[in-house]
């Protein structure tokens, strides 16, 4: 295939970095700065903390997307590449279950945002469950569509959610009462632990940063481009977080903002009216459906890597004629279908809690393995220029994804445990399977 045609087959810089800016910024974020509000005004330094963390790991995906161009998988690959097969399977065993689990949750957020403009949403399960099916299916769809369907489609969202979440945090700041940001610290506990607590909180909003060196067999000039789009998505990112936490914290009291279920809503009635809740909750839905989308791209391109390297079943490298991975996608969205309908069904809310309990840690592992695997991949293909630098790089960012453990909780921690316990299993019955064949 001539290179031009191939290109545009392929993510260019600004669609591989509407991935990582449309995966790490979903609904959950318009909720966060009511979650942090009860800490006052402290949380900033939260924000500030958080983003150092996730820069040093935006470093370090970009430095190995240099290493390893052209390499789809993210931190399984990378993982592989330092520890070896088993440790390679682990962490893509715990990504793909993080990924399953979070876009349950996304599909919620979105059904909750559309609840808006229809009320049944919010009444009805049936309603509810059957709005979430055809959001995920009709994503599925869409991208079996290509790549470049998908990331069209994300580029796109992501364009739309930035719209209300740019208009508030900029707005804001023509409204903000300086009053509102006194005390500073009203957590009751130390400003050492107060930063600690938001920064563990605001450490989420990361999330997806790894996205653009996922799919990276399907990006042009990947050595390149992942890296910008790393970088570039997290400062994109950034910029808007800490400019809403500071609009909203302005315009609101704490202890309304506090208390408040929708505080970018609640922040633009204050500054446009009544009818701005209306154009916030769409932007809400949008963020909620491309995430989803990003999410769903995602959702293909590990188990595909693996099964690739027979460490997991065949059937998840099956591509159609779009180099699509479509049956592992259609799993995948079959979990996540049974995922999102457990939280609509009594009794089985309580067991949804749980599995997104456990994404939290399923997806801070991966980052910690990549982390170290960093250095191992240097030497292992002798770069010794800059060894000093990628060292410090590496254990900075590795003492981040540390904290982030830790900071979720020893519940969190045990079942995480389990989790990747629960994979041995299914990785020797997947090698005793492919061997068969």
């Amino acid at each position: 295939m001539p290179s031009s045609a191939a290109s545009k087959n392929k993510l260019g810089l600004w669609t591989s970095t509407s991935l990582v800016i449309g995966n790490m910024i979903g609904a959950g974020v318009f909720l966060m700065p009511s979650a942090m509000a009860s800490f006052g005004s402290v949380s900033l330094l939260g924000w500030v903390f958080a983003a150092i963390g996730a820069y040093f790991l935006a470093r370090v995906f970009g430095n190995l997307s240099k290493l390893l161009p052209q390499i789809s998988g993210g931190p399984y690959v990378y993982t592989r590449s330092g520890f070896g097969d088993f440790a390679g399977f682990l962490v893509a065993w715990c990504y793909w279950v993080a990924v399953s689990c979070a876009n349950a949750a996304i599909t919620i957020s979105l059904v909750s945002a559309l609840s808006t403009f229809v009320p049944m949403l919010g009444n009805s399960a049936t309603a509810s469950i059957i709005t979430g099916l055809a959001a995920i299916w009709l994503l599925t769809w869409v991208n079996t569509g290509g790549i470049v369907v998908s990331g069209k489609l994300q580029l796109a969202t992501t364009i739309l959610k930035l719209v209300p979440l740019i208009v508030v945090a900029i707005g804001g700041l023509f409204f903000i009462r300086f009053d509102n940001f006194l005390p500073f610290n009203s957590s009751g506990t130390s400003i050492s632990a107060a930063i600690n607590a938001t920064a563990t909180l605001a450490m989420f909003a990361f999330v997806g940063i790894e996205s653009a060196a996922i799919p990276a067999a399907d990006v042009e000039n990947a050595g390149k481009t992942v890296s910008r789009a790393t970088v570039l998505g997290l400062s994109i990112a950034t910029l808007i977080y800490l400019l809403g936490s500071i609009s909203i914290m302005g315009v609101i009291p704490v202890q309304k903002l506090a208390a408040s279920a929708t505080p970018y809503a609640d922040a633009a009635v204050i500054m446009f009216g009544s009818s701005a809740r209306y154009w916030v909750s769409a932007g809400i839905a949008i963020a909620a459906f491309g995430a989803l989308n990003g999410w769903i791209l995602i959702q293909g391109q590990i188990p595909r890597s693996i099964a690739k390297d027979n460490l997991f079943p065949t059937i998840f490298a099956r591509e159609n004629k779009r180099g699509v991975p479509y049956v592992g996608m259609v799993i995948n969205s079959i979990m996540v279908s049974a995922f999102m309908a457990m939280n609509y069904t009594k009794g089985l809310v309580e067991q949804f809690r749980f599995l997104m309990l456990l994404s939290v840690f399923a997806v801070f592992v991966p980052y910690l393995f990549t982390m170290a695997s960093y250095i191992i991949i240097r030497l292992k293909n002798n770069i010794k220029q800059g060894i000093t630098g990628a060292i410090v790089l590496a254990l900075l960012a590795f003492a981040y994804c540390a904290w982030a453990i830790i900071g979720a909780g020893e519940r969190t921690v045990f079942y995480g445990f389990m989790l990747m316990i629960a994979g041995i299993p299914v990785h020797v019955w997947v090698k005793a399977v492919n061997k068969s064949e």
